[in-house]
């Protein structure tokens, strides 16, 4: 690779660093190229991508982009994971993909998040949350609760007002109690003087 190349890499990098939401960085070693395959596209459904660079190019971009944090996580061979979506959908997929390897491949060496490191401790409790999209639902299944409960409970109050307001017109109690009315006149049934 000459100076161009490296010069745009870094450029990349610091791009993608700055861009993300979240970086989590996995040690790559043992994996081959068709599940680094398999794990961008899990990936890709969470909008982060899996990328591999020489560590000395990946200081340089983390300089670049004010990430000096990263710059920690970048002993031995090292992946980053740049998460533009959503970090938890991003982490469950490396987890995911590290549990369908029997625990053997992409350990978790941390990460960078809201311009502060990460522990894998920590990008494995974040694999632990549940998805954006499950918890958007949980917020609308909370807001429409109480609202659900008022509307059942609305029903129910006119539903009942209703069956009483039958109940009374059953007994004929309807009117205001005056008897039945009388008959009205016309000028037919009025006698005329002669």
């Amino acid at each position: 690779m000459n100076r161009d190349q490296k010069a745009a890499v870094i450029d990349e990098v610091a791009g993608q660093i700055t861009e993300a939401e979240a970086i989590f960085a996995v040690d790559y070693r043992g994996i081959s190229v068709p599940q680094a395959a398999e794990l961008r596209t899990r990936l890709r459904d969470a909008d982060a991508t899996f990328r591999v660079v020489k560590n000395t190019l990946s200081e340089l971009a983390a300089d670049r982009a004010g990430a000096e944090g990263l710059k920690t996580l970048l002993d031995g061979p090292t992946a980053m994971t740049f998460v533009r979506g959503d970090a938890a959908a991003a982490a469950k997929a490396l987890r995911d993909f590290r549990r369908s390897t029997g625990g053997t491949l992409l350990e978790f060496k941390g990460g960078w998040m809201n311009d502060a490191p990460l522990s894998p401790a920590d990008v494995d409790s974040i694999a632990q949350l549940p998805t954006r999209e499950v918890l958007e639902y949980r917020l609308v299944g909370m807001i429409a609760s109480p609202l659900t409960g008022l509307a059942t409970a609305l029903n129910n109050l006119i539903a009942g007002f209703a069956r009483q307001l039958q109940q009374i017109a059953d007994q004929g109690l309807v009117g205001g109690g005056a008897g039945p009315a009388a008959p009205v006149q016309t000028e037919s049934d009025t006698p005329t003087e002669e």
